[in-house]
C-alpha cells in the first residue's frame, strides 16, 4: 500500500461509516466533515542521533521539532531539504437506534506506515482514530436541545441549530447512542534540495 493511500483509505472509511445505510439499517447518519491542511517548509538543521529537526517557520523563524525514536532515516535528511506535512481531519457522527446497547464508551486506534529503510527521502504516515459513544439522556423538543452523557458520566446539553436536524429530534429516544468518530491522519514527505 502506498503511503498516501493510507490517509485516503482511513478518511474515506470514516466518512462512509457515517453516511452508509448498508452497514447497519439501525444506524442513522447525522453528520460528516473532512478538513485537510498542508504546509511545505525547509530543513534548517538535523541532529539524527538526538531525533531533532529544525524547520523554517511561516515567517522565517526556527521551529524546533523533537521526534520520537520511531522517526527513521533521519540521517538521510539534509539542510535545505523540503518537508511537506499534510494533516487530514475527519469527524463523523451517526445515531445508533439500538436503545439497549449499553453504557457510553471510547475506543482508540492508531497506526503508522514509514518509508522503507534505505529510502532516500525520510517520511511516512500515521493515524489516530477515536470513537466515542454518547448516550442520549434528555430530549427537549420545545427548546431544540439534546443532553448527552459521555463515558465519564458527565452530561452536556447541545443546542440543535440546523432546522433539518431539529425536525428529526422527535424521532430520538432517551437511551439511544450517538457515535462520533474522530480521525487524524498525518503524512510527512521530504525531498532533497535540487
Amino acid at each position: 500500500m502506498k503511503l498516501h493511500t493510507l490517509a485516503k483509505a482511513i478518511t474515506l472509511a470514516t466518512v462512509l461509516s457515517a453516511t452508509s445505510f448498508g452497514a447497519m439499517a439501525a444506524d442513522i447518519p447525522l453528520s460528516a466533515t473532512v478538513q485537510a491542511d498542508q504546509v511545505t517548509t525547509k530543513v534548517l538543521a538535523v541532529d539524527a542521533a538526538k531525533h531533532q529537526v529544525v524547520l523554517e517557520g511561516a515567517e522565517g523563524q526556527q521551529v524546533h521539532v523533537q521526534l520520537s525514536d520511531k522517526a527513521k532515516n533521519l540521517a538521510n535528511l539534509r539542510v535545505g531539504d523540503q518537508v511537506k506535512v499534510e494533516v487530514q481531519r475527519s469527524v463523523a457522527a451517526y445515531l445508533d437506534t439500538d436503545v439497549d446497547k449499553g453504557l457510553p464508551g471510547t475506543v482508540e486506534r492508531s497506526g503508522e506506515l514509514r518509508n522503507a529503510p534505505g529510502t532516500k527521502n525520510p517520511g511516512g504516515e500515521a493515524y489516530r482514530q477515536i470513537q466515542v459513544q454518547l448516550k442520549i439522556t434528555k430530549i427537549d423538543l420545545k427548546n431544540n436541545q439534546v443532553t448527552l452523557e459521555n463515558p465519564q458520566g458527565k452530561s452536556k446539553t447541545l443546542d440543535v441549530q440546523k432546522p433539518e436536524i431539529q425536525a428529526r429530534l422527535k424521532d430520538l429516544k432517551v437511551g439511544q447512542s450517538v457515535v462520533v468518530t474522530y480521525t487524524d491522519v498525518l503524512k510527512v514527505t521530504s525531498q532533497h534540495e535540487s
